[in-house]
């Protein structure tokens, strides 16, 4: 398989997941951009594609940047959009529905932790 097919299926999936309603959710995390230091954040929604979090410094389209969920290895994403303080990513790879699901069963939309 070639790394066109690979991207293509991909971003197949990930718009069909962006018509699909994202989970509005408030979870603490840390982000980060290639070459810079992590910053605290709070990400807004999440969806099996990606999510939106707060970064009140410019992100810019394009960069690579990690998201650290409390309790989860860091999430490869690249910025699709930063408006008004907030950036919306893309994860490099699909999260699993299971990993998703966990992680909406652990959060309520207030941020509260639900071990």
């Amino acid at each position: 398989m070639t790394m066109q097919n690979t991207l293509g299926r991909y971003e197949v999936a990930a718009q069909e997941d962006r018509s699909a309603v994202r989970t509005k959710i408030v979870i603490p995390a840390q982000l980060r951009t290639s070459g810079m230091r992590s910053f605290q954040t709070v990400v807004n929604d999440l969806s099996l594609s990606g999510f939106s979090a707060t970064a009140l410094n410019r992100m810019h389209v394009g960069s690579i940047c990690w998201l650290t969920l409390p309790g989860l290895e860091s999430l490869q994403s690249e910025v699709v959009w930063w408006e008004n303080g907030v950036a919306g990513c893309a994860f490099s790879n699909l999260l699993s529905p299971i990993v998703h699901d966990n992680i909406l069963a652990r959060y309520r939309g207030d941020g509260t932790y639900r071990g």
